[in-house]
């Protein structure tokens, strides 16, 4: 499977900047960068642990997704949520440039962060993070999530699954999306004093919370778009 980079600059409004570079692939499509030498007592797996989380401390010290933020989180722990700053992400195709607050840059990279952490519960974010979009909007979160969904079925139909077009099933993952962002939120609220990490999370979890409800109404937005289809 193809390796990808994704640059994130960070510009503050003192001048500084904060780099990540998120090297991503293996056969898993999953982060490869190296983790910390030493992680924070709140990267634990049994520390606030999600209640439906299928994982072992025996076999996993350490939450995958919590682990893989530590480093977000201690470059950001001085930002508020709605001070300014400038984002520059980089991939190989594109760099995209916004002036935007700390809570949505960070929101951006963490979404990227976790669906390629290794969470059993943010693995089918995977294809969506192979084509990142930074700083995408409502309406291009669920279309971009509906179209992958769908997708799926058609590999699920090759493979000789019975395929949901319905949609059903993405409500479902979602809803397991919801539960992780609200134990991240609760680790980093003992993690850190400032709120624009927790507040990153909780917008990713406003996205999680509308996709059950926003999926068919959107959609019903969109189908004059595809008259040429029907």
């Amino acid at each position: 499977m193809e390796n990808v980079i994704v640059w994130y600059i960070f510009t503050l409004a003192d001048g500084s900047k904060v780099e990540f570079d998120l090297p991503i692939g293996g056969e898993n499509f999953q982060l490869q960068g190296k983790m910390p030498d030493v992680l924070p007592d709140w990267a634990k797996l049994d520390f606030q642990q999600c209640h439906h989380c299928p994982l072992k401390v025996s076999e996993s010290p350490y939450c995958p997704l919590a682990a893989n933020i530590v480093g977000i989180v201690e470059g950001f722990g001085s930002l508020v949520s709605y001070d300014p700053i400038h984002v520059d992400v980089v991939t190989e195709e594109r760099s995209i440039s916004q002036d935007t607050t700390a809570q949505q840059a960070i929101s951006s990279l963490m979404g990227l962060v976790i669906a390629t952490c290794g969470c059993p519960h943010t693995a089918f974010l995977k294809p969506m993070a192979r084509f990142h979009l930074p700083l995408a909007s409502e309406a291009e979160t669920i279309y971009r999530a509906t179209s992958m969904y769908m997708l799926a079925q058609y590999y699920i139909k090759q493979h000789g699954g019975e395929p949901d077009f319905d949609l059903k099933g993405l409500t479902s993952l979602y809803k397991n999306v919801q539960e992780v962002n609200l134990a991240i939120a609760d680790r980093l609220r003992v993690a850190i004093e400032t709120d624009s990490s927790v507040n990153a999370i909780i917008l990713l979890d406003m996205y999680a919370k509308v996709m059950p409800f926003a999926v068919k109404e959107s959609l019903e937005e969109l189908k004059h778009l595809f008259q040429a289809y029907v």
